[in-house]
């Protein structure tokens, strides 16, 4: 069935009723956490790339994992997208050379919309939100989230990539309660006065300009505080709670230890085993064991136990689900705002020179501009 929606342009959202023993398993834990967790925490914008290609229709494609912070940061990694393409994928001279004009443009500017050999490429804007429950909780992991049946704990094992070819179908069907979660958020804007008057503004805006919002899979990330202090991001997100795990096990073993001075910041091996708690409580001349011991035995338990929350020290570490929302209009994803900073970060050359025959020039000094060179 079709729900037309509210206000005009607003697209109609299919609805489409599980019927497979999984997908009815999946929207039974989803309603039961629709009840548990009544209320959302929006954290911010993320930024990523999306593409659309000659004959997606309405479709777009993230090429760029909308996991950014700023805006630049997603328009650096489309930079470096398009010059790898250009010196490993360019079939011909007149390829690389409208590949390498993007790179330049990139450079320069604070480009969020370029197209490029028929590919159209934009940065863009997504929401994060949580659900919260009455005590302030996140919401953690569900019993129906995707887990590995056999958990890898190696560092060395590469964790699966979030958005990774993800492709953003506003007219895809939806279940119930995604159906509901996605009428119920197309009029989500900022308000408060911890909000300056053009942020504000510029959200009731996409809310008329941009008046759909297509949900984004759920991600996980890694949620701290100390005591009743409110909860803050400890890590990125992960396309799994397991790979929210690991992070969690290795900020336990290796990075707190270091920040504390347990452990040497320099420390990298002992006989080829990387120093972490775990490796040097096996010395028992230690005299850091005691206290390195707390931290241990609480990745331990968060490997044995299947754990999502651990205390340690006060300070208490959860994995919590993150949800996405990127607003939608009649020309497709928004893109950043006015107002979104850009941080730090400024247009730069990001890679050597590549000339239209392939040839990397790694030697060459940075062009002087005119003004410089008068």
């Amino acid at each position: 069935m079709k729900h037309e929606g509210v206000g005009p342009g607003v697209r109609p959202v299919t609805v489409r009723v599980p019927v497979e023993p999984v997908e009815a398993a999946v929207e039974a834990d989803a309603r039961d956490a629709a009840v548990r967790g009544d209320r959302l925490a929006v954290r911010g914008p993320l930024f990523g790339v999306a593409a659309q290609g000659a004959g997606d229709g309405a479709c777009w494609r993230v090429v760029v994992e909308v996991m950014h912070g700023y805006p630049q940061q997603a328009r650096d990694s489309l930079n470096s997208r398009l010059w790898f393409r250009a010196k490993d994928e360019a079939k011909n001279r007149v390829e690389r050379r409208a590949l390498l004009d993007a790179v330049t443009r990139l450079e320069t500017e604070p480009v969020d919309d370029l197209t490029v050999l028929g590919t159209r490429y934009r940065v863009v804007r997504a929401e994060e939100y949580m659900a919260m429950d009455a005590h302030g909780g996140t919401e953690m992991p569900r019993a129906t989230d995707p887990e590995p049946l056999t958990p890898d704990w190696s560092r060395r094992s590469r964790h699966a990539k979030v958005d990774d070819g993800l492709l953003l179908d506003p007219d895809a069907p939806l279940s119930p309660l995604a159906a509901v979660e996605r009428l119920s958020l197309r009029t989500l804007a900022y308000t408060g006065a911890r909000f300056p008057a053009d942020v504000l503004a510029e959200s009731a805006h996409a809310v008329e300009s941009h008046p759909d919002v297509l949900l984004m899979p759920v991600a996980f990330r890694i949620v701290e505080r100390s005591g009743d202090e409110p909860w803050t991001p400890g890590g990125g997100l992960m396309a799994t709670a397991h790979d929210a795990r690991r992070l969690l096990d290795f900020d336990l073993v290796w990075w707190r230890p270091r920040e504390q001075g347990l452990i040497p910041q320099h420390a990298e091996t002992i006989d080829g085993v990387s120093v972490d708690a775990r490796t040097l409580l096996a010395e028992s001349t230690d005299p850091a064991a005691g206290e390195l011991a707390v931290f241990a035995e609480a990745a331990d338990r968060l490997r044995t136990e299947h754990l999502n929350e651990v205390v340690v020290q006060g300070r208490t570490s959860r994995i919590c689900r993150a949800r996405r929302l990127l607003r939608w209009g009649p020309d497709g994803p928004e893109g950043p705002r006015p107002s979104d900073s850009s941080g730090d970060h400024a247009p730069a050359v990001l890679h050597p020179r590549l000339d239209e025959d392939g040839t990397i020039h790694f030697d060459e000094e940075p062009a002087e501009d005119d003004d410089a060179a008068s």
